[in-house]
Parts: C-alpha cells; sequence; structure tokens
C-alpha cells in the first residue's frame, strides 16, 4: 500500500508541470484507489437471502403487522424482525404448554343443545284501555246550563245525570211530535200513524230514550232543557266543556273510562323481542300495592322501534276488578320464556286456539272470538311451540365464552383431537342472549370445548407471537 502512494506521489510530482487540464484525472484515480483498498475481502449475503419461506416478518411494537419478507413497519416505520412459524398450526391458533395453562387459568366449557330459558325484566306504566273509553256527545246544538259531573277523575255510574242542555231544536221537535199525536188521535189513518211515529224517531235520534219521550207527550208544555245520561260505569278521564259553553251537534263533553279492565305498556329493547309472543303472560308489581303479584297477557307487539331509545312498545290487557290499578302508576314486568327452535315454548296453548285481537279468549277448538266476533287462531300461528318434541333446540355457548368487539363476535375452542394444548379462535354469529348463555347461530357445533375463562389472555397471547389476533379486525396490515 505504501508503495502505491508512492508511486501516486511521483506521479503527482512528474505531471504539476503539465497544467490543471490533467488534475480532474489524478482525482479520479484517487478515488478509484481508495474504493479498491476499503472493499471487504467477502460478499455479504444477499438480504433476499435473508427471507425464509418458513418466516413471518412482524414489528416489534406493532405485533398486528405481519409480511412475508423483510421491510420498514408501516406504521413506526421501524425495521421488520422474522418469527419462526415452524410448528406454528395456523395464524389463529395457539399452542401452549400444560403449565402455560394453568397459569393463564384457562377453564373450558363444552357447547349444549337445550331449550334456551330467560327471564326478562321490563319497566312501563298503566294506562286505560282503549277500547272502554267512550266519549259523551251533544246530540244537538244548545247550550250546558247545568253539568253535575263537573271535575276530572269522579267516578259514575250507569244511568247518572251529567249534564242539561238547552236546545231550541229539542224544543221545535216536541212540538212537531204534539202535533203529530193529536193529527193522529183525530184521523187515526197509516199515514198519520207513520208521521207520529216519525216524529218519536227523531227525537230518539237525537240521543233522548223512549221513557223521555213518554214524558214529553204527557207535559201540557213542552221543554226547552233536556238532561244527559251516563251510557257505562267509570272515570271521567277529561271534561271537554264547561257549564254554560255552547256545543254543536257532535261536540264531546266528556270522556268515560271503564277502569274494570287497563293496559299496561312495557318498553323491551329490541334484544328482548325474539322471547316475546302474542298472548304470553306476564307477572309485574307496583309500587303502590306492596306484595302484590298482578298478571296479564300481551295483546300488541308494536311493529316499529323508537330510534333514538332503542324499544318497542309492549301493550299487557290486565283485569283490574278492583280498581287498584290507575292509570299513570309504574309498574315493573317480568316475562319467564322458553325458546325451543325460533318459537316459545308453551306447553299450556298445545292444541289451544286464541283471538287474534283479545288474547284472554283461549278455547279448546276453533270458533268466534266472544268480544270482537273474530275467528279464532291456532297457538302456533302466533309463534308458539306446545312441545320441545319435533323443534330443534339451540346450541348455548356460556357468555363468558364470547369475545364482543362491535359487530363481531368471537370464542376461543380446544382442538381435542391434538395431545398438547391447543386453542383456535372462531367467529361466531349469535342470536338472542339466555340469561348466562347466548343463543349460537353459527361458528361453533355440539360438543366443542370453548374457554370459558382466560380467552382474553390468549388473544394476547395470540398478538404477542405476531398472529391474527381475533381482537382485531381482519388479517392485520402488510
Amino acid at each position: 500500500m505504501n508503495a502505491l502512494l508512492e508511486k501516486l506521489g511521483a506521479l503527482f510530482s512528474s505531471i504539476r508541470g503539465a497544467g490543471v487540464v490533467l488534475l480532474p484525472l489524478l482525482l479520479v484515480g484517487v478515488f478509484l484507489a481508495g474504493w479498491w483498498i476499503g472493499r471487504p475481502a467477502t460478499k455479504p449475503p444477499s438480504t433476499s437471502a435473508q427471507s425464509d419461506s418458513g418466516s413471518i416478518w412482524t414489528c416489534s411494537m406493532h405485533p398486528s403487522v405481519r409480511q412475508p419478507g423483510p421491510g420498514l413497519c408501516p406504521i413506526c416505520e421501524m425495521d421488520l424482525i422474522a418469527v419462526s412459524a415452524e410448528g406454528a398450526g395456523g395464524l389463529r391458533e395457539i399452542k401452549l404448554t400444560a403449565d402455560a395453562v394453568a397459569r393463564l387459568d384457562v377453564r373450558v366449557a363444552p357447547v349444549r343443545r337445550q331449550p334456551a330459558v330467560a327471564r326478562l325484566e321490563f319497566l312501563g306504566r298503566v294506562a286505560a284501555d282503549e277500547t272502554r273509553v267512550l266519549t259523551t256527545t251533544a246530540r244537538m246544538a244548545g247550550r250546558l246550563d247545568r253539568l253535575f259531573v263537573d271535575y276530572t277523575g269522579t267516578t259514575v255510574r250507569k244511568g247518572y245525570h251529567i249534564a242539561e242542555i238547552y236546545s231550541p231544536d229539542l224544543y221545535v221537535a216536541q212540538v212537531t211530535l204534539r202535533q203529530a199525536r193529536e193529527d193522529f188521535a183525530q184521523n187515526p189513518s197509516a199515514t198519520r200513524k207513520a208521521f207520529y211515529q216519525a216524529e218519536r224517531e227523531k227525537l230518539r235520534l237525537l240521543g233522548i230514550s223512549p221513557e223521555q219521550i213518554d214524558a214529553m207527550e204527557q207535559r201540557n208544555e213542552p221543554t226547552d232543557h233536556v238532561t244527559l245520561y251516563a251510557p257505562q260505569d267509570g272515570v271521567v278521564l277529561k271534561l271537554h266543556k264547561r257549564e254554560g259553553d255552547y256545543v254543536k251537534t257532535g261536540e264531546a263533553i266528556y270522556s268515560l273510562a271503564d277502569l274494570s279492565t287497563v293496559w299496561v305498556f312495557l318498553e323491551a329493547y329490541e334484544d328482548d323481542l325474539p322471547w316475546l309472543q302474542y298472548a304470553q303472560e306476564v307477572e309485574f308489581h307496583a309500587d303502590a300495592l306492596p306484595g302484590r303479584t298482578l298478571a296479564g297477557k300481551i295483546a300488541f307487539i308494536d311493529r316499529i322501534v323508537d330510534e333514538s331509545r332503542r324499544i318497542a312498545r309492549i301493550r299487557v290487557n290486565v283485569p283490574n276488578p278492583d280498581e287498584a290499578l290507575k292509570p299513570g302508576m309504574f309498574v315493573r314486568g317480568t316475562v319467564s320464556s322458553v325458546l325451543a327452535g325460533d318459537r316459545v315454548l308453551n306447553p299450556a296453548l298445545a292444541g289451544k286456539w286464541i283471538s287474534p285481537m283479545h288474547p284472554e279468549i283461549i278455547k279448546d277448538g276453533p270458533g268466534k272470538c266472544d268480544r270482537c266476533g273474530m275467528d279464532l287462531v291456532p297457538a302456533e300461528e302466533l309463534g308458539y311451540a306446545a312441545e320441545a318434541e319435533g323443534t330443534e333446540p339451540p346450541l348455548l355457548v356460556p357468555s363468558s365464552a364470547v369475545l364482543r368487539t362491535g359487530d363481531r363476535a368471537v370464542v376461543y375452542r380446544r382442538i381435542v383431537s391434538k395431545q398438547d394444548p391447543v386453542f383456535e379462535g372462531r367467529e361466531i354469529v349469535l342470536g338472542p342472549r339466555a340469561g348466562d348463555h347466548f343463543v349460537v347461530e353459527s361458528g361453533v357445533r355440539e360438543g366443542d370445548l370453548v374457554v370459558t375463562r382466560g380467552a382474553f389472555k390468549l388473544d394476547s397471547e395470540l398478538q404477542v407471537r405476531a398472529r391474527t389476533a381475533m381482537m382485531l379486525d381482519g388479517q392485520g396490515i402488510g
């Protein structure tokens, strides 16, 4: 090397007088000599040779990144490192020693096929039965001279006098009736009899009872006032007019509610709806009636879910003979339901026929509803299964085995065909929740052993080993 430098020095001295033309050539020669001297004696192996088909390249900071060869992490730009995949099994499998299983406290339980049992609780409110609310209207135009019932909440009985109306139309109708009666008395022809009966019918259509019409005929002078009577027993829900108000024909005066039967509206979340069926029995309690258990039947399930609260209203018909339940009371309802296949199991309804409008009407065979006259329908048409036989029970997985990530649900299943403890991640499709279990639509089979304790630890370990963690949606980045 020293000899080479001496030769270069001599060459430089000899050409120093040649001028600046040869100077660039000299610099190039010096650079090439330095590169030749500094190069390694042997060529390093190509980086491409480091890529092994049996290795996975991952980031030490982001184990979800997996690539088939070396490079930079797309998240933090650190160099990827190789992780051997020899003996690793599937990307969603993790092999542990018996000691590791004990330290992680991993517990398993079998997936079973059996009827799903759920006990659902709801909050609700008592309301008047809308089918038992009657509105008393003015059958003729006039003025309310008297309101014998002048506040809401009061109880009335059928036939009670509740109001008195002054009406000139009534006076004219009575004069016409008296004249028709006198004409018929003087000449009892068929024509005059028909005219007389037509005048009586006109008063009846004005809401005047036959007894009141007879009393009007007996008076010497017609009257311009008529008394209104309560059409049913009930409670005054609303007073539409006040004493002294003028009313037109058909205008409402009172709203009366018969509270011998009431409605209870319960609020059910949308994931509770598969457990509920028409005519299903509901038990509930009211804070105002401590120690008392009341019951009714589901008569209606709302077809529309409230978009903001995600609930649907459930209407329950409840007998209330002592009127202990009052509109506006809060209640807590309970439904015990057994799901067999896609139907609610209720052996008590085997062979029964139910009214589609009034669920309390249940008969042993086909017929008509006693209240509305509609045809009864078989209980099976309303979503019931009378017997578990013939209906495949659903698959149930313990709720503690399920890892939920938004719309996804995963479990870890032990692969019993392998000697060492090996666990595999499975994505499953969940049905409704049944107490401490979930109904499973797909993803596991009956008899599979799923991890009920330690599943999250397994998922974390799988991610640390640069595998596909089930809690991560997809296969990662790379």
